[in-house]
């Protein structure tokens, strides 16, 4: 097809979502990483009971975090055309971030 036709090239629809599951995954390998590096600050320092707490709840927002991207990735790969991402989806992956980086921040501090 030429540009000037006026009709949309075919789409490949198998793309598109295997290019974001493959962003989900990494994006979950990064927030890993960021749980078990945060975890190892608290067990290579002082354990006072702030961090202590801090390390519970990264744990818990690390999961909660696994849980979206597992649902996501699934949806993903359910058949030709997935569903948009949901609001509480997205919402519930950007406050696991926040939450992360404030504990991480509570954890050095």
């Amino acid at each position: 097809m030429t540009a000037g036709s006026g009709r949309d090239p075919e789409r490949d629809p198998g793309l598109q979502p295997e290019r974001t599951r493959l962003a989900w995954r990494r994006t979950t390998l990064a927030f890993s990483v960021a749980a078990v590096l945060a975890a190892r600050q608290v067990a290579g320092g002082d354990l006072n009971a702030a961090g202590l707490v801090a390390a519970a709840l990264s744990a818990l927002v690390w999961l909660g975090f696994l849980r979206v991207a597992h649902l996501r990735v699934r949806a993903l790969g359910a058949g030709p055309r997935p569903t948009a991402l949901s609001d509480r989806a997205a919402l519930a992956a950007v406050a696991c971030t926040i939450a992360l980086a404030g504990f991480a921040v509570a954890m050095v501090v």
